[in-house]
């Protein structure tokens, strides 16, 4: 068994060097080994801090290892005998060893130096010029040159040939020798156990020259090549000679010559006959070299062999990295050019070859010119004041020649260009041109072509600034002479018939110094926010005259009526925007038809009613209808005899319908054999209309219809037969459509026309499509929720008005929105504001809304209170539970809110009904929780009923509506009941209209409208809602003409509940009639949205 030996005063490695020294599997492999007892010696060279190792492999084989270590114990290089070579386990296995002990020793750890004993023992090691070191024999540099051939018969390549070198040492004979006690590895790892001394300041020599190779891998072979090696080999072989290497030959005679610089050029003589010769001139030290023999070391140098006596290598560096086209030239024999083609080398060759190497004239026998910068040619062609053609090319001069290349260079001729220059003065173009404002986006292209005011921008911006860049020539043939029109715009509009009835063709012409302006180019520019616009003869105008902005604006709003590019129309319903039209003119051209039928709104426009709109109400109404409802009146008469629709929108409880059958009586007058009109009503109020009728109109014969034909068994146009007035509900509306549909109608009125508000239903559907010569909606709240239902309205009574629902979600409803969010910025909310202004206009002519404050200043004061509620402490708990349940599932439902949309508002409600009582959530197991609401209304209501008052209280929860009527017998108050299941309603009504009871418990859907109640003077809001204009109807059965006495409307609302946080979206809803039918522009209309009920969620 072989010996184990381990040296004393080893320096313990740290474990992160030797981590830091090899991989991490070898690493694993070498603890292995180390505690396998596979190191079986390991010595330790303190000079030169090397360790030595001998370690068994997994078969029979040993493998000595050398690592060298810094002096903070680093390890520098770890090389072994193995195939792998470097950082092995082996070299892991010997560098744990160092802190492993003997395994000899069984009694005690062998001796390990600390690593601070091991830094301090470096300062006293001995100089690297110790006596040691003198002995150290000669060392050389062999330099040798492979790729000659071996018989002078072979074929061989200049540009093959290559230098390499080795490090040797001398002999006693005076020659040098190779071997591996003088090796690249013995020089580049230092490992001290060479058998020859070597002389440390050489032997870093030699490590340096090694380290300057570029290939990133283990080398190996005895030659290194110096072609593979940086451009600091030459200084560093300059610098041999100062630690008394030499640089050999392979031969014992062989000379070495190390010059200062080399050179390979392109040489052009003159030769006989006017004759040139071309070829490469190498130059050592400046003398030029004929010797054929000649290479290149890598990129960095050159070198010859001259095969005499005494062979000759000598080498230099060169003062540029050569080229790819300069190692060619190593190949390149001298090459004779006849005169008759020197003309053809000097123009076509000569730029060539000087990109590509360097081309001298060593004689000065032939003269080599500089060529100029290439300057960037553009060639303007302009076909038209309107249109121009630009062509860009390289111009190279070359002496007195010039040769023209295209902008994009090819790869035949990249060679000969500059092309950094080029790519420079095609940057300083482009970076010129973009400041300018139609040709910001322009690059510089072969060929491009401008049209338009682009090209009036060629003229006289582009072409000047062009002429001031460096390096830029512009070639222009005739330029148009362009003329500037600084006259005012003359507009001229008009208006003529079409084969449509409903619809009028619009035109629009321009005229500026008496040139006609072509309008759909006017319109383009406009449209695209052009400052200029170029006419065909040269002639330009500017389009920032206030009102060719206007006009913009306006054609742009009549276009989008279009579903057809290029064609303008207009309906009589657009009056607001004729009006525009004709205040902007300079000149109005109108068909005597469109005149009759917008004259008169036109004026109302302008001036408000008066007596151009005055109608005289006829005998047979028997009312005296106040001054607004007689206006209101003239108005609708106006829009029956011009055929056009319109929405009475004055507030809850102004005589909205006997304004309307003022109309009808008109009508009848001047039309007595028309068919009836039709007015569509909810189902709770047909049987009202029939009423008004029968008190205000009594000559006026209404049929009601309750039931279908089917049902009924009398075919409709029987059941109306002789009729003036034909009322049916919105469901008989719907079901009974076709048969409606079959019959002349003089006019559709549809009443509470909120019900139609959704323009996806059959309901609008069926209306918008009956046809019929006049429409009329009656409403007190054309706007509950969203913007989108005035639209639906509209669509109805004034189709044309406005474009198609899409569009007028993108052109109003959507910046609305976008301004009701509280990020919105005043861009924003100015967009909207002006969306806004824009739909009062254009609704103003087809929608006349009075309200009480306007209209009826004699109406008794409504004063509305709020009476906060705390719930009791059982209730209290209650509703935190569901709230507390009920707020997790919603958060979780608010980011798909459309898809969620039933469940959300289904849990919604839920907290309502426990806001108000819990036993509306669950019957049997909240029995017992008190009602604190129940205890607040009656505690109001006895007084109130006592005092001699009459009070309405609504609930939208039928089932909270019957506790309270069970409250109400057990406290002995007598009321009425109304909801949408009570039979007889009119009975009802009249009951407590006659004083049968104080109260009256009403439903807000099945009584919120349609019904005249000024016998009550209280009114009870028992649950808000965050649709105000629902319970604003409710307030107004009461607070109406009529009305002598103060109305006192109170709010019952539970403390701390859902129902402040639904109070608080009311009010910001209550915007929505503000912003559209009012005048305030900072309040904007939208449906709920998932922010709302979040907001609905956030704890008090």
């Amino acid at each position: 068994m072989r010996r184990v030996t381990f040296a004393t005063d080893v320096p313990a490695v740290p474990l992160r060097a030797i981590r830091d020294a090899v991989d991490a599997p070898s690493f694993e492999r070498g603890v292995g080994y180390q505690r396998e007892g596979r190191v079986v010696t390991l010595d330790w060279d303190p000079e030169d801090r090397v360790l030595t190792s001998l370690v068994r492999g997994s078969g029979s084989h040993a493998y000595r290892c050398y690592v060298v270590l810094d002096m903070r114990l680093g390890v520098v290089h770890g090389h072994c005998s193995c195939p792998v070579r470097v950082a092995c386990k082996h070299v892991a296995a010997t560098l744990l060893q160092t802190s492993a002990g003997d395994p000899s020793d069984g009694r005690a750890a062998r001796r390990t130096v600390a690593p601070w004993r091991h830094a301090l023992g470096v300062l006293t090691q001995p100089a690297a010029h110790s006596p040691a070191a003198l002995e150290a024999p000669a060392l050389a540099l062999q330099l040798r040159v492979n790729g000659l051939p071996k018989h002078p018969a072979d074929p061989w390549s200049p540009g093959a040939l290559s230098l390499s070198a080795r490090p040797v040492r001398g002999t006693a004979r005076g020659t040098w020798t190779a071997g591996t006690d003088v090796s690249w590895d013995v020089m580049r790892y230092s490992y001290g156990w060479s058998r020859t001394p070597i002389d440390p300041a050489a032997r870093a020599w030699f490590r340096e020259l090694a380290a300057m190779r570029l290939e990133d891998r283990y080398m190996s072979g005895a030659w290194l090549d110096l072609g593979a090696c940086s451009r600091y080999v030459w200084p560093h072989l300059v610098s041999a000679a100062r630690l008394g290497i030499e640089l050999v030959g392979t031969g014992t005679a062989d000379v070495v010559r190390l010059v200062d610089d080399a050179a390979l050029r392109l040489d052009v003589v003159a030769d006989e006959g006017g004759a040139v010769r071309v070829g490469p001139r190498l130059e050592l030290a400046g003398e030029a070299v004929t010797t054929p023999v000649r290479g290149a070391v890598g990129t960095s140098g050159l070198f010859t062999w001259h095969d005499g006596t005494p062979r000759v290598l000598t080498l230099g560096p060169v003062a540029e990295p050569l080229t790819e086209h300069a190692l060619a030239l190593l190949d390149l024999p001298t090459l004779v050019v006849p005169a008759p083609d020197v003309p053809a080398l000097m123009a076509e060759e000569y730029p060539r070859l000087r990109r590509a190497v360097v081309v001298t004239s060593s004689d000065g026998s032939v003269d080599l010119p500089e060529p100029d910068r290439p300057v960037l040619v553009v060639t303007c062609d302009f076909t038209s004041p309107a249109a121009v053609r630009l062509q860009w090319d390289w111009e190279y001069a070359l002496g007195a020649a010039s040769t023209r290349r295209p902008l994009v260079a090819t790869p035949q001729d990249a060679a000969v260009r500059d092309l950094d220059v080029e790519a420079d003065t095609v940057r300083r173009v482009q970076d010129a041109v973009r400041g300018l404002p139609r040709l910001g986006a322009f690059r510089v292209t072969p060929q491009h072509e401008f049209a338009g005011l682009s090209a009036l921008d060629v003229a006289e911006t582009m072409l000047p600034l062009l002429a001031g860049i460096e390096g830029v020539r512009t070639e222009a043939g005739d330029v148009p002479a362009y003329v500037a029109l600084d006259g005012a715009p003359r507009v001229t509009v008009a208006v003529r018939d079409s084969a449509d009835a409903d619809w009028f063709d619009l035109s629009v012409a321009v005229s500026v110094e008496g040139r006609d302006v072509p309008f759909a180019d006017l319109f383009r520019a406009l449209a695209i926010g052009d400052d200029r616009l170029l006419l065909a003869d040269g002639a330009w105008l500017r389009l920032d005259h206030p009102a060719l902005d206007e006009l913009r604006r306006l054609i742009e709003e009549a276009a989008r009526l279009e579903d057809r590019p290029g064609r303008l129309r207009l309906n009589p319903y657009r009056t607001s925007l004729w009006a525009d039209l004709t205040d902007l003119a300079d000149e109005v051209e109108q068909s005597a038809t469109w005149q009759q039928k917008v004259d008169g709104f036109v004026r109302l426009l302008r001036d408000g009613p008066g007596p151009a709109t005055d109608r005289p109400v006829p005998a047979s109404v028997q009312a005296d209808l106040r001054p607004y409802q007689r206006e209101g009146f003239a108005w609708l008469a106006m829009c029956w005899e011009h055929g056009r629709g319109g929405v009475l929108a004055d507030d809850m409880g102004l005589g909205k319908t006997l304004q309307t059958l003022a109309l009808v009586a008109h009508a009848r007058e001047r039309q007595p054999d028309a068919p009836p009109f039709l007015v569509v009503a909810p189902a709770s109020v047909v049987g009202n209309w029939a009423a008004e009728a029968a008190r205000f109109t009594p000559t006026l014969r209404v049929v009601t219809l309750s039931e279908t034909a089917r049902r009924s068994g009398v075919p409709l146009a029987d059941a109306v037969a002789g009729a003036d007035v034909v009322v049916t509900s919105y469901a008989l509306f719907r079901i009974e459509h076709d048969d409606v549909r079959a019959l002349d109608w003089a006019g559709l009125v549809l009443d509470e026309a909120q019900f139609v508000k959704n323009h996806a239903t059959k309901a609008n559907a069926h209306a918008r499509a009956l046809r019929v010569p006049f429409k009329l909606a009656i409403t007190g709240t054309p706007l509950e929720n969203d913007v989108m239902e005035l639209w639906a309205m509209l669509a109805i009574v004034a189709p044309g008005l406005f474009a198609s629902a899409a569009k007028f979600r993108e052109d109003v409803a959507r910046p609305v929105e976008a301004a009701a969010r509280p990020t919105a910025d005043d861009a924003t909310r100015a967009q909207a504001a002006l969306a806004l202004a824009h739909l009062r206009r254009r609704m103003r002519p087809v929608l006349l809304r009075r309200t009480k404050e306007q209209v009826a200043p004699d109406l008794p004061d409504r004063q509305e209170q709020v009476h906060l509620v705390d719930l009791a402490p059982a209730h209290r708990r209650t509703y935190d539970t569901h709230l507390h349940r009920e707020r997790s599932r919603l958060l979780g439902l608010l980011d798909d809110f459309d898809a969620n949309r039933l469940a959300i508002f289904r849990s919604l409600t839920t907290l309502r009904r426990m806001a108000l009582d819990a036993s509306l959530v669950d019957p049997a197991r909240y029995a017992s929780v008190p009602s604190s609401k129940l205890d607040a209304l009656v505690d109001q209501l006895v007084p109130v009923a006592a005092e001699g008052h009459r009070a309405l209280v609504f609930s939208q929860f039928t089932g909270y509506l019957r506790l309270v009527a069970d409250r109400c017998r057990a406290e002995g108050l007598a009321y009425e009941y109304l909801d949408g299941r009570t039979r007889r309603r009119a009975d009802v009504v009249e009951r407590f209209r006659a004083g049968s009871a104080p109260l009256f418990l009403v439903s807000l859907r099945a009584g919120g409208f349609g019904l005249n109640l000024t016998e009550a003077d209280y009114v009870y809001l028992l649950d808000p809602w965050w649709n105000p204009a629902v319970e604003q109807q409710a307030i107004d059965r009461t607070h109406r003409i009529g009305q002598d006495r103060k109305v006192m409307v109170n709010r019952l609302v539970a403390r701390g509940t859902i129902e402040e946080k639904v109070m608080a979206l009311a009010a910001r809803k209550r915007a929505v009639f503000d912003a559209v039918l009012g005048d305030d522009e900072q309040a904007f209309a939208r449906a709920i949205t998932a922010d709302d009920v979040r907001a609905l969620l956030t704890p008090s």
